[in-house]
């Protein structure tokens, strides 16, 4: 087999005192996730033994130091670091944090050289992260420095698709980011992102409110009036499949989301919540927008069960299978739309 014929899924080991490591443990158990990919963990082997060990796991290891050496069929580990880690399960700690980023600045370089296909980003803790290196909110804002692209967080599951106006914004400071180019910039975006990643011709979009009562006609802030409405009819116009401002209280609660392809939120947690109430344990993190595939879980480090053995990996497994997925239609929807001749013959 080479790597023609099998996709290289690199994986950064996120926070090593969470849940990280035991769901991809749990995940590639299975041996026939080995045949939808060659899995690499960007880690140590040391640190991989040990969390094998703690969790009576019967996986085998092919140990590398460079990507040359990656073997299809195989769970490869790369050597990123070669000491011993200290492991307190459940521990908020600067040091672990140094390892995140050792392990996602590896995956990343790799991913831009060719030699991984797509990235799977196990959870990290925001605040053990930063540094005077690293001073990022989240892998987003990284992967949107390091890769080609505008990088969107997109929320995705078999029923419902969220995108994000604002992400990882202070609450206080939303609507001063929201701005006619953001929105015209993010709809472009998911729109391009649902037809080449999800095949999906004419996507229709849902756009939410800023305000509660998408402002009320001014008496609840005049946000929408005068800036989202009045761009979300000049899309319109512009043939754009767009709907909305809505009202976000009662637009999940009706399934009104049933009716468009993908959701946009103005921020975070107006798009999080019903989402992941909606699919929790089903959700993937989809970074749409960038020249590369990344995808991740939908929760984070989990530090109260961390080392319990009673992680569920279905979410880390959806990340990794809906990875696989959209590269293989992003190679497809480029390959036809370069022979569009050979599209109508087929």
């Amino acid at each position: 087999m080479t790597k023609e014929e099998t996709i290289i899924v690199g994986i950064s080991i996120g926070d090593l005192n969470g849940i990280g490591p035991e769901i991809i443990l749990k995940t590639f158990e299975d041996p026939r996730s080995l045949e939808l990919c060659t899995p690499v963990i960007f880690a140590s082997s040391k640190v991989m033994s040990f969390f094998k060990k703690h969790f009576s796991s019967k996986i085998h290891f092919n140990d590398i130091n460079s990507t040359n050496q990656i073997k299809p069929g195989k769970l490869n580990v790369l050597n990123v670091w070669k000491e011993s880690v200290n492991i307190q399960f459940g521990q908020e700690d600067k040091k672990i944090g140094e390892y995140a980023i050792k392990s996602l600045e590896a995956a990343v370089a790799a991913l831009k050289e060719h030699t991984i296909d797509i990235l799977v980003t196990a959870p990290i803790n925001k605040s053990n992260i930063q540094s005077e290196r690293f001073g990022f909110p989240g892998h987003t804002d990284y992967l949107n420095q390091e890769l080609e692209g505008n990088s969107l967080m997109f929320m995705v599951s078999d029923t419902l698709r969220v995108g994000l106006l604002t992400d990882h914004v202070p609450l206080k400071d939303i609507a001063s980011h929201i701005t006619e180019d953001l929105i015209k910039n993010k709809v472009a975006t998911i729109s391009k992102s649902l037809k080449q990643d999800f095949a999906i011709s004419k996507p229709k979009i849902a756009v939410l409110a800023i305000n509660p009562h998408a402002g009320d006609n001014g008496v609840i802030g005049n946000e929408d009036d005068t800036v989202l409405k009045p761009t979300l009819e000049k899309l319109r116009q512009d043939g754009s499949l767009v709907y909305g401002p809505y009202s976000a209280d009662s637009f999940f609660g009706s399934n009104g989301y049933q009716n468009f392809d993908a959701i946009i939120a103005s921020y975070h947690d107006q798009g999080l919540i019903p989402f992941k109430t909606i699919t929790f344990g089903t959700g993937v993190n989809f970074t749409a927008g960038l020249n590369k595939v990344r995808t991740s879980p939908d929760h984070g480090t989990a530090y109260e069960i961390a080392g319990k053995g009673k992680a569920d990996e279905g979410s880390f497994k959806r990340a990794v299978f809906t990875g696989i997925e959209i590269f293989r239609r992003r190679k497809e929807y480029d390959y036809y739309s370069q022979n569009p001749l050979k599209k109508m013959k087929r």
